[in-house]
């Protein structure tokens, strides 16, 4: 959801620039970081933004830049005048002896700052004639930054599937260890057995060992994680906006991952695991970069 677009626009008093930045959310956030966007203009283009990007922190930033002849400052002129005879009478009026007026230098800058005497250059940047021109820009930076997304989409797919591919052959080496790990158990049995001396019956040990190696098993934890796995696959190759449903997807492989790690009971099917933890985790990662 990472991403960045940036458009100009050429009106008749300068340049306007158009960015819109966007990083990860569960949802759209839109904020517009300009007064110079009308109100009515704004509700339309929250809504293209929303349906366009989806979700994501999406920040909106114009920037004006006017022609050096449109930059100036005016003087009201006349404005100034009626203030300074306003002062004056003011000064006569209240007796006062040391009127300003023998300090043009003070007197002019005490007028300047007076209200509106100084134009600022304010004026309206966007009007509905050179509406169409901004509403380009908007739309040529919107572009950019899905341009970029999809860009990010594409090194995020072939991430995260390659891991996903990963896990599957993690769980194929867990399988070529269960002979193994079965062998290892009954030998540790024996073993805890012959140190005890105990006498034991042999038929008795062989049920009770099945009922011991049924809470070992891990055949339905190995056959959910594949199913899991396939439906992460057909979920993001399928789905327009699979970001939220491959997080379910990533909580339900986990919980099978960490299962299986529980019921191990073998040193090479733990470090299985592990490494399925750790390319889980980057998974789940990236996800959150996912639509």
């Amino acid at each position: 959801m990472t991403g960045y677009g940036r458009a100009e626009a050429l009106l008749e008093g300068g340049k306007l620039t158009v960015e819109i930045r966007s990083v990860n959310a569960k949802n759209a956030e839109i904020s517009v970081k300009s007064s110079l966007l009308p109100k009515d203009k704004e509700i339309e283009l929250r809504k293209t933004l929303a349906e366009r990007l989806q979700r994501g922190t999406i920040d909106v930033f114009l920037n004006w830049e006017p022609n050096a002849g449109t930059a100036a400052r005016t003087v009201n002129k006349e404005l100034a005048k009626d203030y300074f005879r306003q002062i004056e009478e003011l000064g006569r009026e209240i007796g006062a002896e040391n009127l300003p007026q023998n300090d043009p230098n003070y007197l002019l800058a005490t007028l300047l700052r007076m209200p509106d005497v100084v134009d600022s250059g304010k004026h309206e940047v966007i009007t509905e004639l050179n509406w169409p021109l901004v509403e380009s820009a908007f739309y040529q930076a919107l572009d950019a930054i899905c341009d970029y997304r999809s860009r990010e989409g594409e090194a995020l797919y072939k991430d995260v599937t390659s891991r996903v591919a990963l896990i599957l052959e993690l769980e194929n080496e867990v399988e070529s260890f269960e002979k193994e790990r079965i062998e290892a158990v009954r030998q540790r049995l024996l073993k805890n057995l012959e140190e005890l001396h105990v006498k034991y019956d042999a038929e008795r040990f062989e049920q009770e060992m099945i009922f011991y190696l049924e809470k070992l098993d891990i055949n339905e934890e190995k056959v959910r994680l594949r199913q899991h796995c396939k439906y992460f696959m057909d979920t993001i190759d399928g789905e327009p906006y699979p970001g939220k449903k491959l997080g379910f997807i990533i909580q339900e492989m986990g919980r099978e991952i960490n299962t299986t790690g529980s019921k191990a009971n073998h040193a090479g099917i733990q470090r299985a695991v592990v490494r399925m933890k750790d390319e889980l985790e980057k998974i789940r990662e990236q996800s959150l970069n996912i639509l």
